[in-house]
């Protein structure tokens, strides 16, 4: 069942956040049937994160990792030259292809290939510009304030 909801109205009261109301809308999508081979998504700390791929009988020649903006998209085709006339043929290695929605600032720090797992490791990193800072606040001085309040009561006994 599948519900549409109108964000426009928030679009005109924030900025910034078009991203968000876009994943909310297209997170009701249906992502496709089929979710071969498993995965598993792993918080490792406050801004590093894992993803494992089960991919047995994949070769490093067989994975391409691309890193796109705010996606990880993870493709695996296994090459066909084999000419084998199979008896049981139970292993699935059919071409799959996973896309990760990743956060503002999220980077791939390293992939590999481990007993039939494929380990991405990613990162979090803010540039230091986007870090939050405290804003020193000026003001007028005492005297300055002293007078304000001073020119009201004049204004207030004319």
């Amino acid at each position: 069942m599948r519900s549409n909801v109108d964000f426009s109205p928030f679009y005109r009261s924030s900025v910034g956040f078009d991203r968000i109301f876009n994943l909310l809308e297209n997170s009701a999508q249906p992502q496709g049937v089929d979710k071969w081979p498993p995965y598993d998504i792993v918080k490792l700390g406050e801004d590093k994160y894992r993803i494992v791929i089960a991919v047995p009988g994949f070769t490093q020649d067989d994975l391409t990792i691309t890193h796109e903006p705010n996606m990880l998209v993870v493709k695996g085709d296994k090459s066909g030259d084999e000419d084998f006339q199979y008896l049981h043929h139970g292993l699935a290695l059919r071409p799959f292809l996973h896309r990760f929605e990743l956060a503002d600032h999220v980077s791939v720090t390293d992939a590999r290939l481990d007993n039939g797992l494929l380990i991405v490791e990613l990162k979090k990193e803010i540039p230091e510009e986007m870090k939050p800072r405290r804003i020193a606040i000026s003001g007028m001085g005492n005297a300055a304030v002293g007078e304000s309040a001073k020119r009201v009561k004049d204004d207030r006994a004319a």
